[in-house]
């Protein structure tokens, strides 16, 4: 089987594409046929070794994955052989073939794409995480999600609008406020490009005060970080809570007294680390989301796929902030 390997740290022009054995299933395993696997940022992040978990090399990057079951191992006994399948991994997505526990397997129905289907998990996972059990949002509150065109962010945009929410979507380009308005977000605001000096910062924030009206938000969404972090908590309602995603505008610098006016929090969400602590909670979220997706209210929006052994460019690609919605390599 072939698979797209990390063996030296560096950025996605540092991948190989190799012929590897097959895996076998270990106990509590199954073997995949992957037929497709998602982008995701953290993909840009632990080739470089900047991710949270560092893998040893070689290893694939890919940390969710659809696909067929090949093999079951000892003691699988809620998977069949030929069963329709996503999966979150962690990394080693980006092959033919993978092994993996079988308690990170999911079903997915007839009508959901191999392509939908590795677009799923990652963004609508943390997405609901972040707003259900990390924002507590609740029908009729503000919602601002920054970055609302990417992949986390127009999950949030979906989620935000079917949990009863009122949506601004915040973008770099109309053309990505646009698309978030069309997956059901209220109203839209473009964003400039940073970083920003102290009244840059100070305009940013009018623009989202403006945006969000009187009141502020109830519920930030930061998928972007940088200098966009402390504009968006000085649009802050009372009491508002300010979910922390991701970093690619960089890690911000945020004066804590803003939190003492506002008397807001910031949250962070992390997502994955959940997953590990708390299974029965994420088994019960991932049974509201298929509901949801069952329902039409959420649907991965899938805007470019690569052939594996484009990968790279495919990661290139997302790392660029150019993408909107979700980028998929098509391994079969």
């Amino acid at each position: 089987m072939r698979a797209v390997l990390s063996k030296s740290v560096g950025g996605p022009e540092t991948l190989v594409i190799e012929e590897l054995p097959s895996p076998v299933a270990g106990p509590g395993q199954v073997v995949l046929s992957v037929k497709a696997c998602g982008v995701n940022y953290p993909d840009v992040l632990i080739i470089e070794d900047m991710y949270q978990f560092k893998p040893t090399r070689p290893f694939a990057p890919g940390g969710e994955v659809a696909g067929v079951v090949k093999e079951l191992g000892e003691g699988v006994t809620h998977l069949k052989v030929g069963q329709r399948v996503l999966a979150n991994t962690g990394w080693g997505g980006m092959a033919e073939e993978l092994a993996l526990d079988a308690a990170r397997v999911v079903p997915i129905p007839d009508s959901m794409s191999f392509e939908e289907g590795a677009a799923f998990m990652m963004t609508y996972g943390t997405s609901y995480y972040g707003l259900k059990d990390r924002g507590y949002l609740k029908p009729g509150q503000t919602l601002l999600v920054l970055g609302a065109a990417g992949g986390v962010g127009l999950a949030a945009v979906e989620l935000g609008k079917a949990m009863g929410a009122k949506v601004i979507a915040a973008a770099s380009s109309q053309a990505k406020v646009d698309l978030a308005i069309a997956r059901g977000a209220d109203s839209g605001v473009v964003y400039p490009t940073g970083p920003f000096d102290k009244d840059g910062t100070k305009a940013l924030a009018n623009l989202f005060k403006d945006a969000c009206g009187p009141n502020g938000w109830d519920v930030a969404y930061d998928a972007v970080g940088g200098d966009y972090a402390e504009a968006t908590i000085r649009a802050a309602g009372w009491g508002g809570r300010f979910l922390v995603i991701g970093f690619p505008a960089g890690i911000p610098k945020v004066p804590l007294n803003l939190t003492l006016l506002k008397s807001c929090d910031i949250v962070g969400v992390f997502w994955g680390a959940a997953v590990a602590r708390d299974p029965k909670a994420h088994q019960q979220n991932v049974k509201e989301l298929m509901d949801l997706y069952a329902a039409g209210k959420i649907k991965p929006h899938v805007s470019e796929t690569f052939p594996l052994e484009r990968a790279g460019e495919a990661i290139a690609h997302l790392a660029s902030r150019k993408a909107m919605g979700k980028v998929v390599v098509v391994t079969g």
